[in-house]
């Protein structure tokens, strides 16, 4: 690939061609590769970091599957009564 480039000198200007170093083309076989690599060794780290977990026991799960639920549905009736009572507020105030 040729570029212009323009040189100026004191009394004149001179028009010379540079040429620019060829680009190679990419080898997308290696990067793939290498993308395809890094993508089986990250999954060989995960199945080594999961055998490492404590899982919990289905008894244990389901308990603190429960302790949820209920919490949620405390936490819910609580919003609920807070929400009637400001809404009965705003009523009052509104009349």
């Amino acid at each position: 690939m040729e570029k212009a480039a323009l040189i100026v000198g004191s009394s004149r200007t001179v028009k010379r061609k540079q040429t620019l170093p060829q680009k190679k083309p990419a080898s997308w076989t290696k990067q793939d590769n290498n993308y395809l690599n890094k993508g089986l060794q990250f999954l060989r780290e995960v199945k080594v970091e999961l055998k490492k977990v404590a899982w919990p026991t289905r008894k244990q799960t389901l308990g603190s599957t429960l302790v949820v639920i209920i919490l949620v549905m405390i936490i819910a009736l609580f919003l609920g009564m807070v929400d009637i009572g400001l809404s009965g507020l705003v009523r009052v105030f509104i009349q």
